[in-house]
């Protein structure tokens, strides 16, 4: 099940308020019958009156009130799983998650400027299949090859820099790790986009992009970081406790390598274009794509996602029907009943 519009969520928040009104109502009508004369008095004066009555006035309102606030979110519900045909490629996101991308040459920081760059490129795509692949010191697999674009953003903004416990940039175990979630008997054309400062701490990503050229992948390398570079704050609960130092304890200036980007994506007949401007990376990404073959290939997904919002609706015009009908005094044989003993 899915919310289709969760901002009406906030409304919610309406039912407390009306319980209190209701309760201030309830001790404003008291004070005033006290101040005109005798509780007990008064009770006898009006024998019809309910105090069962405004009380399921009041639930029946709330519950009315719910149903409409419900109707508004519109939940759906996926009735079944299908097999589609599509037709697209396979794309691996690399994502760079070392300390150096935590510099801030690049506002807000690298690594959330490589976020947005990935999510603008996934709301261009259309029927590819796409997977994610952190790296640091080494490459984790975080997201399997899917076509759930809204699963893959969930897991692209949960991404940080301790995703990875061992340090460094290792762009040769992120080709690697990528190579392995393109299927070799696939047809399908296979697209690495890689996301990084540039700065290897390992050798032999050269020999590993030519390894994916022969396995036929082409790699597109995006550059985030300036070659003037940046510092790398560490930072506690937001606020700069300090900045990350070598072991000459200097203060550590992480520059862009885009020389070797453009090698890796060289090796691979791919391209290199600089992150740092998002617009200009959705177009370049846009623009490859489409120089690169299509292939037909079967997806499970859930189909048929219907609005629920009618049944809420009605229920709830249902209730504020109900409530034109339901007046404040004892119903007859409810009052022969006695279930709340509101006979004496």
């Amino acid at each position: 099940m899915e919310l289709d519009e969760k901002k009406y969520l906030y409304l919610l928040f309406i039912l407390p308020i009306v319980v209190l009104l209701f309760l201030l109502t309830m001790y404003w009508k008291r004070k005033k019958q006290q101040e005109f004369g005798d509780l007990e008095i008064i009770k006898r004066l009006s024998p019809e009156r309910s105090v069962f009555k405004p009380v399921f006035k009041l639930v029946v309102i709330l519950l009315a009130l719910l149903g409409l606030i419900i109707g508004l979110v519109n939940p759906k519900i996926g009735t079944k799983l299908e097999t589609v045909k599509r037709e697209g490629i396979d794309i691996v996101f690399a994502m760079d998650v070392s300390k150096s991308m935590l510099a801030e040459d690049v506002a807000p920081n690298r690594l959330e400027k490589s976020k947005q760059v990935v999510s603008q490129i996934i709301n261009q795509l259309g029927n590819d299949r796409i997977g994610i692949v952190a790296y640091a010191g080494s490459a984790f697999p975080v997201l399997p090859i899917t076509t759930d674009y809204s699963v893959a953003k969930m897991f692209l903004q949960s991404m940080n820099t301790d995703i990875v416990s061992s340090q460094g940039t290792s762009l040769d175990e992120a080709i690697k790790l990528s190579g392995t979630y393109f299927d070799d008997k696939s047809k399908t054309s296979k697209l690495l986009i890689l996301i990084s400062d540039g700065e290897d701490h390992s050798e032999g990503a050269q020999d590993a992009a030519e390894e994916a050229n022969k396995l036929g992948m082409r790699i597109i390398t995006v550059g985030i970081g300036t070659e003037k570079g940046g510092t790398i704050p560490l930072k506690r609960n937001g606020v700069i406790q300090s900045y990350k130092r070598d072991q000459n304890d200097q203060v550590v200036i992480t520059k862009l390598n885009q020389p070797s980007l453009e090698a890796i994506a060289k090796a691979t007949k791919g391209g290199y274009v600089s992150g740092n401007n998002t617009k200009e990376v959705v177009e370049y990404i846009k623009k490859t794509l489409d120089t690169i073959q299509k292939t037909e290939f079967e997806s499970t997904q859930m189909a048929d996602f219907q609005s629920q919002f009618q049944w809420f609706l009605g229920f709830a015009f249902v209730l504020l029907f109900l409530d034109l009908f339901l007046l404040e005094k004892k119903t007859n044989w409810v009052k022969k009943l006695n279930l709340f003993n509101e006979e004496k």
